[in-house]
């Protein structure tokens, strides 16, 4: 089993990776949707982050509101602490056990934000690091996801810089430029260097 760390910034483009490597025959660990799946409507995750941060982060379904988090974590390192202390263990436990489940040989991606954050790069056989230029990731997110200017800086800047993600990168994917110039850049990683 070949095990890659795939990180980058939000809005740099690590989720079009993760497709075209899912895609090319890589099984794909993504750490977000995990996250999703621990605070999940009737899960302990969701009871604990409710019984942190009160009953103002529930949208009236009682799933999860994720902005009005994020607006409380976000503007505040400690309260972020105190929700990756909830949220990171169910992660970790989650990955773990579909890393387990795979067969011998497959090349697993580890498609994790905070690699650099939470100092797992010496965890992987391989880290790849997608990125894009600040201004870029933040238009990204006020265009794609509807974010103010001032949320997206907010997230970045939450964030290791792109000098402390060149530090483990082994391999930099730098998706400044189009889609296609970014998938091909993929397709060439998988040849060269993951499908043997």
């Amino acid at each position: 089993m070949t095990r890659i760390g795939l990180t980058g910034g939000i809005g740099a483009g690590k989720s079009t990776v993760a497709r075209e490597l899912a895609r090319l025959g890589a099984l794909v660990v993504d750490a977000d949707a995990i996250a999703r799946e621990v605070v999940a409507p009737g899960t302990p995750g969701l009871a604990a982050v409710v019984a942190e941060f009160g009953d103002s982060v529930l949208a009236p379904d009682g799933s999860l509101d994720r902005a009005a988090l994020g607006r409380v974590v976000f503007a505040d390192p400690a309260a972020r602490a105190r929700l990756e202390a909830i949220t990171h263990p169910l992660i970790g436990a989650e990955s773990a056990r579909r890393t387990a489940a795979a067969p011998p040989g497959t090349v697993v991606v580890h498609d994790v934000p905070l690699i650099v954050e939470r100092g797992l790069a010496a965890q992987y056989d391989l880290v790849v690091v997608v990125g894009a230029d600040e201004e870029v990731r933040i238009d990204r997110l006020v265009r794609d996801r509807g974010m103010t200017r001032e949320e997206a800086l907010a997230r970045v800047r939450a964030q290791a810089t792109d000098a402390q993600r060149r530090a483990v990168a082994d391999v930099w994917l730098d998706n400044s430029g189009t889609r296609e110039e970014l998938l091909e850049r993929v397709r060439e990683l998988w040849r060269e260097r993951l499908a043997r």
